[in-house]
Formats: C-alpha cells, structure tokens, sequence
C-alpha cells in the first residue's frame, strides 16, 4: 500500500486520482486484508467523474503533498467510483445519515480495518472554513480515536453495525389498492411549487417519478391540479437554463427554485427518465415543446453519450477548464459577435443582457418568453441555434465519463425503445436495440449473470438488482416494440438469476447486491428511489408485464411478495417510493390491449397508432398474430379477427371490450379509460 494503485482501474474517475501523491488503493479484498494486517484505519472517499465537489477537494487536499503524507501515513486511502459500485456507496452514505449528516458527494468515510465505518462527512475544506473543520485537522483527529479511544470507536461501530443490518429488513405490509395512491397524491401536490413549478424549494431536483404519480392521479380522477403540476414543472425544466438550449439535454438539477441556474453535469439516467416522461405527457398534450425537447435530446444523447461500440456513456462533467458551467454560459459580447443582425431577437427570447444572469454570465433559457413562438420566429431562432452551437464547439469541452453502466443504459434503452414508438423515430429503436446487444455481448459472465460496468474492454464489478430490474423493463420495451420473442425470454432469464441470487427467502423482497459479493459490511434492501428508480419497484411493473405477457402467475405472485415486503414503509415516508407507487398501480390495474391481425398491413398499424396516441401509464400491448394464440387465462383469448378485418380488444381486469376495427374509436375508447 505505499504506492498509487490507480493506474491499473479502467474507470475514469479513478483514472483522474492516479497522479495524486496520495496512495490510493481500489476497493478490494486484497485492500482489506493489508488494512487488517497494519491495523490500520481506512480512509474511503467516494466519488464521480461529473462531480464538481470532488473536484474542488481532490485539487485542495489530494494534490496537496503535505496533506497527501499525513493520509498515506496515518491511513490505507481508498477511491471509489460510486456509479462503478452503487452498492458500496448506498451502505456508507446510509451509515453517514445514521450519523446525523446529510449525504453526498465527495462521501468522505472512516473505518475499521474491517470495513465498518466510525465517522464521517463529505467535503472538507484545506482549511476550517463555513463552519467545517480543515481536512488536515480530520485526519489527526480520526487516527487519534482509532489509535487511543478503541472502546469508544467500537461502540460507534456496534451501534452503526446493528442499524445497517435493519435496512435489509423493511416494514412489511398488505397489497395497495389504487383508491389508496388517491390520498397519497394529493399530500405530494401539497409539495408542488405552484410558483415556478416543481416539488419543494432549491435546490430542485426534476423528481420524475412524484412528477408521474401526479400525472396518474390526473389520470385516474380526471381532477386538473395534478395534471398542471406535471405540466408546469416540465414546462419549467424544458425552459429553464437546467436545459441545454444549443445542445441538448438536461443537467443533473438546479441550485436556485427557478430552474435557471443548473449544477451543470449532465447524467445518462436523468435525460432518460425525463424524456420517457417527457413522452408519456406528450401523448395526450401533444406539445409541440416537449416533442422538440424529446427530439433533442436523444439527438444529444446519439451524437455525444453514444461510444464507437454501441452502449450509452454515463456523463458529461459540470466543469471545463477548471470552472463550472464555462462550456455553457455567454456574455453578451459573446453572443453579439456570433450571431450579428440576428442577436436582439435571440437576446430577447434567451435572457441575454450586459449583467447576465448568473456571476456576469447569461445562461440561455426561455423562462421569461415560455410561450412558443410563430414559426417563423422560432425557425429563425433555431438557426441562431445552430450557430452558437457551432461556435461552442470549439471551447474547451467538459470531461466524458464513457465507461457503460447496465442500469443506466437499461433505463435510456426502455426510454428510446418507448419514444421511438410513441413518435415513428424506428432509427431510435435502432440505437436501443444495439445498445442492448452491446451488454448482452460485453457485459455478461459465462453462467448468464450481468456485469455491471464496462470500460476500456473490459466488464467489471458485481451487478445490482437495478441492473437486472432496468435491463428486465428494456427488454421487455424492446418486445413491445421490434416483437420479438428473444428478448421477453431475456427477461424471463434474468429474472431466474435475481430470483436465485437476490431473493430474501425469509423476509421476501430483493437485495440490492447478490448474495456472493463480497467485501460489504452490509446487505441493504430497499424499495426506496435514489438518483434512480429502485429496482425492487421497477421489478413490481416487469414481474405483472411478465404475468400478462406470458399467463404465468407466478410472476403476479411474486410482484405481490415484493409490494408486501415493503408497504409497510408508506407508514413512515412515502416521499422516495414513487417508483413502487407507480407500478403498484400496473400491478393492481392494468390496461390490456390486444390488437390481433397481421402486424404490417394498414388497417393493423392504424390501430397501433391509435394506442400509442394515447397517454396510458399502464398500458400492457399484446399483439397477436393470425394463427397465434394468447395464454388461456388471459382475458382476451380465442378472440380473433371480425370479418377479416385486424381487431382491438381493450381489457380492464377480466373484462375486454367489443371488438374495435375503426382507430378513431379505439382513441376514444382509450380516452374514456380511467
């Protein structure tokens, strides 16, 4: 442990610490045993390659050589990528709010030898400053409890031991019936900022799954103040300056309630699930905003997170050239110059003056001039678009973290996969459809079981059930989509494996990592959303498809277990389970469509237009072909074609329509559905 190990990691993050003169180690079972055998104390930093945060500590302190000698002397230093190993990350960020502290990132830990954690925080400053204690004085500080205060160390880790072992065990419950999402939804409305749209106060975040429970409760109830909530806050994101307005694609979140001024990275996972939201709305408002936005961003997301071998890149960094935003932002000079006679009119519309909007910069945005213009206007505003972009590109541009995540890239493939059919776009089927071979190919084991990153070659690190839960929801949005049989048998695989190697036997529900990853001082189990969809609630929506798709119960049965292994916990804090929320709706009322007839022909593909022209959150679509078959208990079978002619079919519970033959009626049918 007297040298950096760094240099031998594929991750980008980590490539970033290898010339520190700290002498940081992976996160190993090799790492471990050397801390065991000095008994010595570990020093864990947890990080991101997008983070800003990390960047200013690792050049104030990892760069430092004298602060880098006290760290190397008093502790084994270990770096982690928290998008390599989610699972590391959610154990010590939950032992850092057991502690009483708020969470993030740098996530700076200390533990024993062991790997169990005594004391934290997040980002400490060279110095004390803003009320935090200097990092030089943390160091001294911890080493000194561990070396002189062992009994006290050790209480701190018994009690942190005993609290980490309880998030494996949640609060059970019952089934929920819908009715009971109805009081839910209304609290989450009382969160809404009516103001400038969105839930809470800055900084916001785009919450993407309590944006969608509202949207299901205007669905069910027809009752407009959920559907305006969704609607303002999209409006507002699509707007705002957390929106790249030449390039593409949203930031991570905005520091201010406004929606202007973004923390200026921008994830994988967030442009998905807000464009997969983005398309849900879209199906019933028809927008023309949020189309553009839609367009745009998967444009951004093909043109700049695609790698040459075909899976979707994590994220672009917030800063370039050492500072945040530079790539982004413009003076007025800057904008004078590039676009000439045309710069008052886009002045005007992006919120471009001498002072600027943000420490003398502007950042473009549209939310003083939201409404969208006549065309001519808006065509023009396009090409000085157009223009900037191209002058933007020759500006420093923020670091791409290009190593390919199995969660992430399976929530963008779910959300082009859904797109590409909701807005005729087969070319973003396509990229889905290759970006799915490219994990299937690169990032699985011999035995089946998923990889969780990959980089530079190679496949590393042990997947989560959000690897399984996000890459089960694509393939089966790949079925729904291109047809073919293949990748619902995908999901029936994978769901075999978490069933064998994530399932709690005892206390039902799935854990975050298998049961043969080694090296975590705990095994937590959580229905709660983070930064992305939980996989146990996304897992309650693949598990009914696979009961519908398939007329196997015991995927329903299954889907029930999970929803009763965590119910219990709306008891306590219903706020991060909108993930669960959702599906426990699919799960209790699904909206079957079976369209039977020869997929191709026109009267076929009308009625499929017809479904996908409707905005319907539980939709499952089943298309059956002449001289095929659904299962026996399914709702709708040994219906088939009338007078020749393809039919629809729309089931609610056991009960399915008349044969529907004209796609106008099926949209009004489908209209009625609440």
């Amino acid at each position: 442990m007297d040298h950096n190990r760094l240099g031998e990691e594929t991750s980008p993050y980590l490539l970033q610490h290898k010339d520190n003169p700290v002498h940081w180690q992976p996160w190993s079972d090799v790492m471990l045993a050397a801390a065991k055998a000095a008994d010595k104390p570990i020093l864990l930093s947890i990080g991101y390659a997008a983070c800003h945060w990390c960047h200013v500590m690792a050049h104030e302190s990892f760069e430092n050589p004298d602060i880098a000698d006290r760290m190397n002397t008093l502790f084994v230093n270990v770096k982690v990528d928290r998008e390599e190993r989610p699972d590391l990350d959610q154990i010590y960020q939950h032992a850092l709010a057991l502690m009483g502290e708020q969470g993030g990132w740098p996530l700076t830990m200390f533990l024993t030898p062991n790997g169990e954690p005594f004391w934290g925080g997040t980002y400490f400053p060279p110095e004390s400053r803003w009320g935090r204690p200097g990092f030089p004085q943390v160091l001294e500080a911890m080493s000194n409890a561990y070396a002189r205060d062992r009994d006290k160390v050790a209480k701190n880790v018994a009690v942190l031991r005993e609290a980490l072992q309880r998030l494996g065990r949640p609060e059970r419950g019952g089934l929920i019936a819908p009715k009971q999402l109805d009081p839910i939804a209304e609290r989450l409305l009382r969160e809404v900022d009516q103001l400038h749209g969105g839930i809470g106060t800055a900084p916001k975040f785009p919450q993407t799954g309590i944006l969608e429970v509202l949207w299901r409760a205007w669905k069910r109830s027809g009752e407009a103040p959920y559907r305006d909530a969704a609607v303002k806050a999209l409006d507002a994101m699509c707007q705002g300056g957390i929106y790249d307005h030449l390039g593409g694609g949203f930031s991570r979140y905005s520091t201010d309630a406004r929606w202007l001024v973004p923390h200026f990275e921008k994830m994988l996972y967030d442009n998905a699930e807000l464009v997969d939201l983005l398309t849900l709305v879209w199906q019933e408002t028809k927008s023309p905003l949020y189309r553009q936005r839609i367009e745009e961003t998967l444009d951004w997301v093909s043109r700049e997170m695609l790698t040459p071998d075909g899976g979707f890149a994590s994220s672009l960094d917030a800063d370039s050239e050492h500072e945040e935003g530079k790539f982004y932002v413009w003076t007025e000079a800057e904008i004078d110059a590039v676009l000439g006679d045309r710069a008052a009119l886009f002045k005007r519309f992006y919120d471009v003056d001498a002072e600027g909007n943000w420490e003398g910069h502007s950042i473009l945005n549209r939310l003083k001039m939201a409404v969208v213009a006549d065309a001519e206007t808006e065509r023009e505003l396009g090409n000085c678009r157009a223009l900037l972009l191209r002058a933007r590109e020759g500006r420093s541009r923020p670091g791409l973290d290009d190593k390919v995540l199995a969660d992430w890239n399976g929530l963008m493939v779910a959300t082009m996969a859904n797109a590409g059919i909701a807005f005729e776009r087969p070319g973003w089927i396509g990229l889905a459809r290759d970006a799915f071979d490219f994990i299937r190919r690169h990032m699985v084991e011999p035995d089946q079981r998923l990889l969780h990153s990959w980089r530079a070659g190679r496949a590393r690190h042990p997947a989560s059930v959000d690897d399984y839960a996000n890459l089960c929801r694509a393939a089966l949005a790949l079925h729904e989509a291109i047809g073919n049989e293949d990748f619902l048998n995908q999901a029936r695989d994978w769901v075999m494996i978490l069933d064998r190697y994530y399932w709690d036997s005892v206390e039902g529900g799935y854990f975050f990592a298998a049961k043969d990853t080694e090296g975590l001082v705990a095994r937590p189990k959580t229905a709660a959303d983070s930064a992305v969809p939980a996989g146990n609630g996304t897992l309650i929506g693949v598990l009914s498809r696979l009961a519908m798709l398939t007329g196997e119960e015991a995927y329903q049965h299954r889907a029930e277990a999970i929803l009763e292994t965590f119910s219990g916990e709306m008891g306590r804090n219903f706020f991060p389970l909108a993930t669960m929320l959702n599906n426990v709706e699919l799960l209790a009322k699904p909206l079957q469509i079976v369209l039977v007839g020869e997929s191709g022909t026109p009267a076929f593909e009308a009625l499929r237009r017809a479904v996908y022209d409707a905005s319907l959150p539980n939709r499952v679509l089943v298309t059956v072909s002449p001289g095929s078959s659904l299962p026996s208990n399914h709702p709708a079978a040994g219906k088939g074609l009338v007078d020749g002619k393809p039919a629809a079919y729309v089931c609610e519970g056991p009960v399915c329509s008349l044969p529907i033959t004209d796609p106008q009626t099926l949209l009004e049918t489908l209209a009625r559905v609440r």
